[in-house]
């Protein structure tokens, strides 16, 4: 257990977002996170990316307690979140609980919520041991026809606290198209020099909104992310990523974006999501 507290609480990511291991068993973890402002959105709200990395983050540290450190590496094959309310200027925690142990596979169901009870968010996943296998072959991602057009609220989304510390760019964001550049560092990164499977899913909630937003336009509107749906296809490469998006689907105020997360060297797919985007007009 010494090594997966030591994960939760000392990769640069965690450490970034300011999180902590409240306890830990063979079958269940406690995750704190203290209110930070360069966590949230604006209006002190708690930035999704940061819910969605609380539920990895306990997921894993159940399921690598319950498989053994012999496990390793691992990734989260599979990631639902379910945004019940907002946080705002308070801390939350995750409650991870097993549901089920396979050989290589655990189930894990996290419920993140404020110090007074209050559900923040839902969360299943399966998170895979590889037990040292050899690394995936991994498919080549289609990207997109290169543009470069960031659209009036490009430079303005790099503002966001949580996603400014993170480093996003908006390279591109028009006719619901959206691709958003995140760099590998230290405020990004997992133990092993890799980017942490946090930072991944704030990549693919963010690139997801902002391909509903290039589908919207800008205005005065009302949004937030009801739901995301993510696959880490392998334990994430040491480089910076890119995330693709792609609305797909549009009724009234929902909008449903495909994202493709690829790394910036040689392209090749490293993660996969649909974001569920609310635009109340």
């Amino acid at each position: 257990m010494d090594g997966v507290r030591r994960w939760v609480e000392q990769s640069p990511y965690a450490v970034a977002l300011g999180v902590e291991l409240e306890a830990l068993s063979d079958t269940a973890a406690r995750v704190l996170l203290p209110y930070r402002d360069e966590n949230s959105n604006p209006g002190k709200v708690l930035h999704g990316g940061c819910a969605a990395s609380l539920a990895v983050i306990g997921a894993h540290a159940v399921a690598r307690t319950a498989l053994g450190a012999d496990s390793a590496p691992w990734h989260t094959a599979s990631l639902q979140v379910n945004y019940l309310a907002a946080a705002k200027d308070e801390a939350v925690t995750a409650e991870a609980r097993l549901l089920r142990q396979g050989k290589a596979m655990c189930f894990v169901e996290v419920d993140v919520a404020t110090a007074n009870g209050k559900p923040i968010a839902h969360a299943t996943a399966m998170v895979r041991g590889r037990f040292g296998a050899e690394p995936a072959a991994l498919a080549a991602c289609a990207g997109d026809a290169g543009e470069s057009a960031p659209g009036p609220m490009g430079p303005l989304i790099e503002r966001v606290p949580f996603i400014g510390n993170r480093g996003i760019g908006v390279e591109h964001m028009t006719g619901g198209h959206s691709r958003l550049v995140m760099p590998l560092r230290g405020g990004n990164g997992d133990e092993g020099g890799g980017v942490h499977e946090g930072a991944v899913l704030a990549l693919i909630d963010t690139t997801g909104a902002m391909a509903a937003w290039a589908e919207t336009g800008p205005g005065p509107y009302r949004a937030s992310t009801p739901s995301i749906q993510a696959q880490i296809l392998a334990p994430p490469p040491k480089d910076d990523l890119v995330g693709y998006g792609r609305t797909v689907q549009r009724d009234r105020e929902l909008l449903w974006a495909d994202v493709a997360v690829a790394d910036g060297s040689d392209a090749r797919l490293w993660a996969r999501g649909t974001v569920v985007y609310r635009i109340l007009t």
